[in-house]
Formats: structure tokens, C-alpha cells, sequence
């Protein structure tokens, strides 16, 4: 192999350091280590002390996604989803929801423009109490394909190494498309305006017993406004919130949640690779968001997005992430609410 030019080097190096930054930021909730990793390789502890800034991590706050809102809503469920699942979720009917918007970041206080990654996290409670948590971001896919990568790409990051990005990229070539993504994909102006996908794959079993291995998203209602980097952060340091405020003060804001299955061969274990668009996809319900309230004090504020907790009918594939998050997040809710004296609540009268 030839060795690369200098202006090869630079195309390389470019989408690395948008790469770091982006993971920096904390490349989403996504990537954690399950129980049955070697302790020697890699345990939640250690990966929750890797989404650490240099400074040391925002005391009691979530370890990553770190600066969010919360609010209340609806899930109605239309019926179609029966034809996949069992889970009382998906019968036709309307369902309380309590969830947050939030940013990929381990920073409470970040300027909204630097961070990349959008998320959402909800906990939908269905009559006869089996709940269903699930957190999605605005990635088509993953950026590595299994948690040891992702803690590797945590890693390198943040390594002083001036070839630590570069020789992580040479190991886990997947991250070049979501660099590539990364690189070109438009900011929108609102939360209201994104589409969250679950990346992971989950087993939805049918009134007949059989399992189908899907992933699901979120499509907004709202027409997304493109921005620039520049133009979003003219908008002010905390223009996210601020907007989610303003717009479902006017009105509620609706989502529409698609089920995707795969076909036979499609990856479940990983992913970093998207289905193709062909796949048969169906419309499951509508997510409602009627009111927002600050974290400090709101209802989401001491829930655990925990997406390992689903009702009968869904159940964990063989993709690792979800039970690797969840011994992530114990750890970092174990942490943050350990530290409550950190992060005070404050008066409900200042709720908006």
C-alpha cells in the first residue's frame, strides 16, 4: 500500500477530528459493556469514566447526555403494531408518556451548536403497568459495531497520541461512513424537527409465537429548517430549549412511530449497518409531547432511560448494545443520584 499524499492525509484526518468531537460529546447514549464482558477488557465502570471530560464529569447529572428538558405527552397506539408484537404498547389505545430531549454531551452548560448528536428518551405506560423505556438519537446508524469499539473510539479520542484517531480508524473501517455522514448531514432548528431512531435491533414476538427482529423511529410532523453551524449557534447558547419551549407552549408536537423489520440475513448484531430502505415498515402510533418542564425539578429528571426494560411482546435480539447501555446507565444513575446535593432542584412554580 502506498503511502498517503498530504492532501489524502488531510481528507483522513478531517473526518477523524469531527469524529472525535463528536463521540467527545458523547456520541449518544449508545455503547456500553454487558456484564459478560471480561473485566479485564472492559466493564460499565470503565466505560462510564471514558464519556468523562479531561475536567472530570458534571456532578449529578447523566454521565452522557448530560444537558436535556423534560416533558409529558401520549403514545396512541393505532392497532397495526399487534400484527408484530403483543406488547399491550402497540393495542390500539392511548398510553401516558414521560420523556426528555436531550443533547449527546457529558456538559450540562455546552452551546447547543457544538454538540452533533440529538436524542430523545421515553417511558411509555400502558394500562396493566408494563412499561416500555426506550432512548433513540438522530444517527442513521451506529459509528462502531460492537461496545468494546466504542470505548475504544472513547479511547483514542481523547488520547494525546497524535496517530490515536487514525490508528482506530485503521481498526474499525465502519466508522468512515458515519464520518462521512457526520461531515454533511444538516443541523435542523428543533427538537420538534428531528427524526430519532433506535438503531438497535429488538425481537417483537407475535400472537403466534414468532419473532421479528425490528428497529423503530420517530418521524416529525414539524418540516425541518436546515441551519448552518453558524446560523444555530447565532440562535443562542441554549436554542433548543428554548424553541421546544416556545412551540409546544403553541401547540403540542407530534411524532409518527414507524416499525421496521428485517429480512433474513439483515444485521441484528450490529449497528453501525443500516437496513436497506426497502424493508417492510410499519406505522405504529403517534407520540404526542403536550407539555415541557426544566430537568432540575420535572418528572424525567429521576428516571433511568433504561432501554433493557420492555413489556411481554419485545424482548432483547442478539445486538450487545442494549444490555451493555444498561450496565452503563446503572452506573451512571447510581452516580448522579448519589450527588443530588450537586445538581438542586429548584422551585415548581418556575416550571414554564
Amino acid at each position: 500500500m502506498s503511502a498517503p499524499t498530504p492532501s489524502s492525509a488531510r481528507s483522513v484526518i478531517g473526518p477523524l477530528v469531527l469524529i472525535a468531537a463528536v463521540v467527545a460529546g458523547g456520541a449518544a447514549a449508545f455503547a456500553f459493556t454487558a456484564g459478560w464482558f471480561s473485566p479485564q477488557r472492559l466493564t460499565p465502570v470503565k466505560l462510564v469514566d471514558a464519556l468523562a471530560p479531561p475536567t472530570g464529569p458534571a456532578l449529578g447529572h447523566r454521565r452522557n447526555h448530560a444537558k436535556g428538558i423534560c416533558f409529558t405527552g401520549a403514545f396512541e397506539a393505532n392497532g397495526a403494531g399487534s400484527a408484530l408484537s403483543t406488547a399491550q404498547v402497540f393495542a390500539s389505545g392511548r398510553s401516558p408518556v414521560v420523556g426528555r430531549f436531550n443533547l449527546g454531551t457529558p456538559d450540562p452548560k455546552v452551546v447547543d451548536a457544538t454538540v452533533r448528536v440529538r436524542g430523545i428518551s421515553l417511558r411509555i405506560m400502558p394500562p396493566g403497568g408494563q412499561e416500555w423505556r426506550t432512548a433513540m438519537i438522530d444517527l442513521p446508524f451506529f459509528p462502531v459495531a460492537t461496545p468494546q469499539a466504542f470505548y475504544e473510539l472513547l479511547t483514542a479520542s481523547a488520547s494525546k497520541a497524535p496517530d490515536a484517531m487514525k490508528s482506530f480508524a485503521a481498526a474499525h473501517p465502519e466508522i468512515g461512513a458515519f464520518g462521512a455522514w457526520a461531515g454533511t448531514a444538516p443541523f435542523t432548528a428543533s427538537y420538534a424537527e428531528e427524526r430519532y431512531n433506535s438503531l438497535n435491533s429488538f425481537l417483537f414476538t407475535d400472537a403466534s409465537g414468532t419473532d421479528h427482529a425490528v428497529r423503530w423511529s420517530l418521524l416529525p410532523a414539524a418540516q425541518p429548517t436546515f441551519l448552518s453551524v453558524a446560523d444555530l449557534t447565532a440562535r443562542g447558547p441554549d436554542v433548543l430549549e428554548q424553541d421546544i419551549i416556545d412551540r409546544v407552549g403553541k401547540g403540542p408536537q407530534t411524532w409518527t412511530m414507524t416499525v421496521t423489520a428485517a429480512n433474513s440475513g439483515d444485521p441484528t448484531a450490529d449497528p453501525s449497518k443500516a437496513w436497506p430502505d426497502d424493508r417492510k415498515t410499519v406505522q405504529v402510533g403517534t407520540l404526542t409531547v403536550n407539555k415541557i418542564e426544566p430537568e432540575a425539578d420535572g418528572p424525567c429528571r429521576d428516571i433511568n432511560f433504561d432501554p433493557t426494560v420492555v413489556p411481554s411482546g419485545i424482548k432483547l435480539s442478539d445486538d450487545p448494545f442494549p444490555s451493555a447501555r444498561s450496565a452503563a446507565y446503572a452506573v451512571s444513575f447510581d452516580r448522579r443520584t448519589a450527588e443530588a446535593k450537586d445538581y438542586p432542584r429548584v422551585a415548581t412554580e418556575a416550571k414554564p
